[in-house]
């Protein structure tokens, strides 16, 4: 029986820009780790007035840990070695977070992520994307056959040309595009050059909203409008193909 939660097709892509493609598979195999003196005086936990045992390590160890994890997709274990074995090669005195120190500082660490700003304006994307909310009954239609009632989300998304989140709205299934498109907008930080989104957000509102921002709009993707259910990654790649 065909599953309703996990459907048998796989979107394809084409590529069409090889050689660019090539060399960012290329690149991918470039480590290179660098630790600031002010992340080495920071590596160990300062002490706390707090009773009981205190911390080794402090937060930014612990994510630095498991970033590196995360990037590379080691086992814990494995990442404790590649620490150790990167801070050998730098000669670093510094001691690396054992295995089960990683796993047990993981479940509370708070993780600040923080953007890099750029210099020149940020070529604004807007776009949105239904989600579907499968829970037991959704699981136990498709495996066992009979009908569920199926929850949907709305996630709006204002992303750049390299299609980093910049702003992001969740709403119920009839969240209006144009109205949370406004929102985005107003969430996004800096400059903005220019807005780019399709036909549902050709509203006055969203010119005057990018006027005010002294940004141009791009509403209808010079007549390559994509067709309905395209999603934002098709709508990203016409805006870097005009920007």
């Amino acid at each position: 029986m065909n599953s309703r939660v996990h459907p048998t097709f796989k979107t394809h892509y084409r590529v069409t820009n090889w050689p660019e493609y090539e060399r960012g598979l290329v690149q991918r195999g470039d480590v290179t780790v660098w630790l600031s003196s002010e992340a080495i005086d920071a590596w160990r936990a300062q002490p706390t007035s707090k009773r009981g045992a205190q911390p080794k390590f402090s937060d930014l160890a612990i994510e630095t840990a498991l970033t590196l994890r995360l990037v590379f997709h080691l086992p814990l274990r494995q990442t404790e070695g590649f620490v150790r074995s990167v801070f050998g090669l730098m000669d670093i005195a510094l001691e690396a977070p054992d295995h089960t120190t990683l796993s047990r500082r993981a479940k509370q660490l708070r993780v600040d992520l923080r953007r890099v700003r750029r210099a020149e304006p940020t070529h604004l994307v807007i776009d949105s994307s239904g989600l579907s909310i499968v829970g037991e009954g959704e699981w136990s239609a498709a495996k066992h056959g009979g009908s569920s009632r199926r929850g949907w989300k709305k996630l709006h998304l204002g992303v750049d040309a390299t299609g980093a989140i910049l702003a992001q709205i969740l709403t119920d299934s009839v969240g209006d595009d144009a109205s949370n498109g406004l929102d985005l907008i107003d969430r996004v930080d800096g400059d903005v050059g220019s807005i780019t989104a399709d036909a549902a957000y050709d509203t006055v509102a969203m010119y005057e909203a990018g006027g005010r921002r002294g940004a141009r709009v791009v509403s209808h993707l010079r007549g390559r409008q994509p067709s309905r259910g395209a999603g934002l990654g098709r709508v990203l790649e016409i805006a870097r193909s005009d920007a």
